[in-house]
Order: C-alpha cells, then sequence, then structure tokens
C-alpha cells in the first residue's frame, strides 16, 4: 500500500476524531448552560433562582376583589407558610452566572465560561447598601408579555404602604419593577422564624397583596430588600414603617431599575397617581419617530413634538429625560381618593385656576424641587397640544418624576432617609448630559398621607451634609473625565460648565480647565 495512501487515511482518522470530541464539547457546554433552553425550559431570560414565582398557582392566586380602602393588615393571611409558595429560606441563590469567554479562548480549548455565584454578584452591584442587605431579584415574577419598547414604573414600597401601591398597580395596568423592603433578621432563614414573627407577617401581607388581582401577576415584578434596620437606628423607637430599612431609597430605586425588563423607566414614587395616559403617548411617540423624522424646533423657548426623531433618540441614548409635573391638593384631605382624581389637563387647570386653587404645584412651599418644571409654561400651553418644551433653568434641588432610558447613571447609594436622595440621581444625570423636556399634556397628584416630620427634619440635616459634598465630587469626576475625553467644550460637557461653577469649592479647578482650550 502507497505511503501518502496510508498518511491520507491517518489525517482523515484524526479529522473524524477531531470534530466527533467537538460536538460532544458543544454539547456539554450547550447543555450545561443556565441559559440554555434545555436547562431551564420555563424561563426564557433569568437565571433559575431569579424567577423564584412566575404566576401564582396557589388557592390564594384568583382575585379576591379586596376593596380598595381595605387595609391588608386584616386580610386573612395563608394558614400554612408552603401555602405561598415560598422557599426554606431567604438567602441568595448558591446559582452560578455563566461569563463565556472570547471565541478565540474557546478555539484554544480553555473554558468557555467563568462562574461567579449570584450572591456576590449581587453584593457587588449594590455594594454602597447598608449591610447587611440581601436582594432577592424576581421573588415574583409578572407571566405577562414584555415589550422592550415600553415603559416600566420603578418604584419602592415598605410594608406600610402595601394599599397605596395596589392602587397604583390598578390604575397603570403596565410594566411595574419594585423593591419592597421586608426586616429580617441577619442571618436568619425563613424556617427558622415562628409563624408569628414580624418578617414572616410581613412576607404573608406581600402574599395577599400578590393576589388580591390578576393584574399583579400579569404586570408586577417585586424584588425583596432583605434587612434588620429599623427606624430606631437614628433614634426613633416605632417598630414599623417608613423607617424600615435604613430607607435605602437610592438602593431600591437602582434594584427596581436594574431588573425593570424594558427599555424605558420612569422613576416614581409609590404615592403618586397615574392620572393621564403618558405611557401610551410615550410609546406612540417612539413608533412615530421610527416612521417619521418629525421636525422639531430647537429653540428653548419654543415647543417641540414629542415624536420628534432627535428627541426620541436622545431619550434612547440616555441623554433625555421627560418630565411629567407633579401637583397635589392644598386641603390634604381632598387628596385621599384617588377616584377623585382629575383625568386630563382641562380638569386640572379648572381646579389649580379656581380661587382659591384646589390643587397647586407638589410642594409648593419647597420651590427649588420642583419649580425648573415652570409651571406658569405649562398652565399656558393648551391641552390637548401633544407639546414638549424644555426645562431650561435647572438647579441642584430640582427633583422631578422622570421617564429615562435605563441607559442613565445610577442613583447614589450613600443616601438614606429623607432629603436630597432623589434630588441626587437627578443631579448627576444632568452632570452626565441629560437635559429634561416637560410632557404638556400630562401630570401626576401626589396621594395625601401623614410625614414622620421629626423623622424627616433629622434626616435632612444629614442628607444635607452628604449632599453638598457629592456634588463636590461628582463635579471633580466628571470634569476629570471630559476633559481627559476632550468634549468639555463640547455640548456634552454643557451642564458640567453651567452647574459646577456655582459651587465655590471647585469653581477654581472648574474655571481653570474650562479656561484651557483642549
Amino acid at each position: 500500500m502507497p505511503l501518502y495512501f496510508l498518511i491520507a487515511k491517518s489525517i482523515q482518522l484524526c479529522l473524524l476524531v477531531y470534530v466527533g470530541l467537538a460536538a460532544l464539547y458543544t454539547t456539554r457546554c450547550i447543555l450545561s448552560s443556565p441559559y440554555s433552553p434545555l436547562s431551564a425550559p420555563n424561563i426564557s431570560r433569568f437565571p433559575t433562582s431569579w424567577a423564584r414565582h412566575t404566576a401564582p398557582t396557589s388557592p390564594f392566586a384568583k382575585s379576591s376583589g379586596l376593596p380598595a380602602s381595605q387595609d391588608l393588615n386584616t386580610v386573612p393571611l395563608p394558614i400554612d407558610i408552603s401555602d405561598a409558595l415560598w422557599p426554606a429560606s431567604l438567602s441568595p441563590s448558591s446559582s452560578n452566572f455563566r461569563f463565556f469567554t472570547s471565541a478565540l479562548v474557546q478555539r484554544l480549548g480553555l473554558a468557555s465560561s467563568v462562574a461567579v455565584r449570584e450572591e456576590t454578584l449581587l453584593a457587588k452591584a449594590f455594594s454602597g447598601a447598608l449591610h447587611p442587605t440581601r436582594i432577592i431579584p424576581f421573588y415574583y415574577r409578572a407571566n405577562g408579555k414584555v415589550d422592550d419598547g415600553d415603559v416600566t414604573i420603578t418604584t419602592l414600597v415598605t410594608a406600610n404602604r402595601f394599599r397605596v401601591f395596589r392602587q397604583l398597580v390598578e390604575r397603570y395596568q403596565g410594566p411595574i419593577s419594585v423593591t419592597i423592603h421586608i426586616p429580617f433578621p441577619a442571618h436568619a432563614s425563613l424556617s427558622t422564624l415562628p409563624a408569628s414573627h414580624p418578617s414572616v407577617t410581613a412576607l404573608q401581607h406581600l402574599h395577599t397583596l400578590y393576589t388580591s388581582s390578576p393584574l399583579f401577576a400579569q404586570y408586577v415584578d417585586v424584588h425583596l430588600a432583605l434587612s434588620p434596620f429599623a427606624a430606631a437606628a437614628r433614634g426613633r423607637t416605632e417598630n414599623e414603617g417608613e423607617g424600615e430599612g435604613g430607607r435605602q431609597f437610592n438602593v431600591w430605586r437602582n434594584v427596581a431599575r436594574l431588573f425593570a425588563r424594558t427599555e424605558f423607566v420612569m422613576i416614581l414614587d409609590v404615592d403618586f397617581a397615574v392620572c393621564t395616559d403618558w405611557r401610551g403617548a410615550v410609546r406612540d411617540a417612539i413608533v412615530r419617530a421610527g416612521v417619521a423624522n418629525v421636525s422639531t424646533a430647537q429653540d428653548e423657548g419654543i415647543t417641540m413634538d414629542l415624536a420628534s426623531g432627535e428627541l426620541v433618540q436622545r431619550l434612547r441614548d440616555g441623554n433625555a429625560a421627560l418630565v411629567v409635573p407633579a401637583f397635589e391638593y392644598v386641603n390634604l384631605d381632598d387628596g385621599v381618593d384617588q377616584r377623585s382624581f382629575p383625568a386630563d389637563k382641562e380638569s386640572l387647570l379648572k381646579l389649580t385656576r379656581a380661587s382659591p386653587p384646589v390643587i397647586t404645584a407638589f410642594h409648593a412651599s419647597w420651590a427649588p424641587g420642583h419649580n425648573s418644571t415652570d409651571y406658569p409654561r405649562y398652565d399656558a400651553i393648551a391641552p390637548g397640544s401633544g407639546a414638549v418644551y424644555r426645562a431650561s433653568q435647572y438647579q441642584s434641588a430640582y427633583e422631578p418624576y422622570v421617564i429615562v432610558s435605563k441607559r442613565v447613571s445610577w442613583c447614589d447609594e450613600r443616601f438614606t432617609g429623607y432629603g436630597a436622595n432623589k434630588a441626587a440621581c437627578l443631579f448627576e444625570m444632568y452632570l452626565s448630559g441629560v437635559s429634561f423636556y416637560v410632557l404638556a399634556d400630562h401630570f401626576l397628584i401626589h396621594q395625601s398621607h401623614t410625614y414622620e416630620e421629626e423623622a424627616r427634619r433629622e434626616e435632612r440635616k444629614y442628607n444635607r451634609r452628604l449632599y453638598a459634598d457629592f456634588k463636590e465630587e461628582a463635579c471633580l469626576r466628571y470634569i476629570e473625565r471630559y476633559a481627559r475625553e476632550g468634549t468639555l467644550h463640547t455640548p456634552r460637557g454643557y451642564n458640567v460648565q453651567e452647574e459646577c461653577k456655582k459651587i465655590k469649592s471647585v469653581a477654581r479647578i472648574a474655571g481653570q480647565l474650562l479656561d484651557r482650550r483642549t
């Protein structure tokens, strides 16, 4: 037999062996991946541990038809914890996330993926939280269809606000990603707690809430934040209420936004009523902008069309925020029942223009918080115009409720309690290049409730100093970043130029860099 024939046969055999081994290796990788449809047939986007509950299947899954006025604390609770489909432990899953290596590494026959524990990943993601804080993503996950171009309301709820949250779900009837704080002892598991423990009771109330209406299973993703911190951490002695969890509002906001399943989110407090269909207006504008580039005026003194191709693109890129103006009743007793709230701008203006006014701008006594919205201009634009105008007079206390892309900067998690927490979110957005555009046909109304005034005073003192330091730090970060990028003297750096010169401690540094042409 000729030598060349033997060599050819040997090469052919080696190739067959190589192809067979490659096929076996690829099959093993696919089957072992947590994202594989073969390894997790019921989960399309999330690791198994992140889909603890989808549509509830317990006897409590049917709507109970609870009246809006009924206190959830009076609703009969599940007899047995197992009825609520809860795991024995509420610790983060021991499952791993797999990060796949490059194609080159895989061709070299090295590891195709690297595993990172869920607990480690979440601890890093929320490293600014007060510890110990445990995050449980998708404790309940909605089973309704999710459109990536939709707007998800992201909000946070403590156990004493469940009734108000249910009203928000019923009014919005769209995707909601909510972080719910449950007070939970450190280093404890659910199986070790007695049935009468406050943490168990809070989880039972949560399950009763989630199964009180089919709208929850259709629209609402619930993420738990478990921590032992209570209101007494700053000298108060009440056992429950808004002080639970150290009031880690910005941590909870970040959790809700991170796990939202749409491109756009509305950063909203739970006690605001959705009065107009701004969700439909934004979705329609995105569709229209994709079909034809609607022209728009760039002059800040002129209104523009929400469907402007440029505005929609800025929204997608994380460079624009759509402001939904906020209002409240002058007489707090009038603002308790959302069913009596106006549902269109014409009805709203009748109440704001009444003598004396029935409704006014939200927190009108603290003008810096919302006056950049320019309420006189909003009032002057006729209802039904579909107009948008730019909020041109930004100042650092501005804290409107906004629709943004998930691409925008995250909230600084050092802020706990009342005062400056949301303003800090908006301040960094502004420095990053975000401009604010007001939806002139839409509005929100605050549902009246009592405030813990003593707690607010103490927390505002703490956050006032923290916010001053934060603004200095943020300005220095963005000045250096834009100077290195060469974008400080471009439109992207305009907000940094204007805002950071107002801060005395960084004005000199800012001035030196602004005077230097790169």
